[in-house]
């Protein structure tokens, strides 16, 4: 599985943090596109992630269409409360891009609706704003990683 994760400029670095780790955990790519609501030098961000840091491999973008430009729209699916579709109800391919917007403001409006068909929701009561972007992540990395047999993963815990 090859696993990116895409953060367009995210606010609260304590999500940033405990999403690299996920990211950290699963082997997976994490992108951070650029402006950042935080400095990459942030006691929280790096606490958040703990010691996982040196498991990911993070790539910095300057703007969304740089990170479109870098690897266009290919394998590229959205997420949002918005979206037609249920999460669960997608095929994800081998190599995939799993984009998310800003804590405050989602991703852009016209971008949701160019890639309406690769773009998901996670349900939720009608009353709920959103989800904490960190949980939002950790359910579509490991949604992604169980449909592929969650490869490069232990299988197995220290319980015998």
């Amino acid at each position: 599985m090859d696993l990116h994760i895409v953060l367009v400029e995210p606010e609260i670095p304590q999500n940033t943090g405990n999403i690299a780790r996920t990211c950290g955990a699963l082997g997976a790519d994490l992108h951070l596109v650029h402006p950042l609501g935080f400095s990459t030098s942030d006691r929280y961000l790096k606490r958040a992630g703990l010691d996982y840091w040196h498991l990911l491999k993070v790539h910095h973008h300057d703007s969304l269409q740089a990170f479109l430009n870098d690897y266009g729209n290919e394998n590229l699916y959205l997420v949002s409360k918005k979206a037609p579709l249920r999460y669960d109800h997608i095929s994800y391919p081998d190599r995939l891009f799993l984009l998310f917007g800003k804590e405050t403001a989602g991703l852009p409006e016209e971008m949701l609706k160019m890639h309406r068909d690769t773009t998901v929701r996670i349900p939720m009561v009608a009353e709920a704003r959103s989800l904490n972007l960190s949980n939002a992540v950790a359910i579509m990395a490991y949604e992604a990683y169980r449909q592929h047999d969650f490869p490069g993963l232990m299988e197995k815990g220290g319980l015998d």
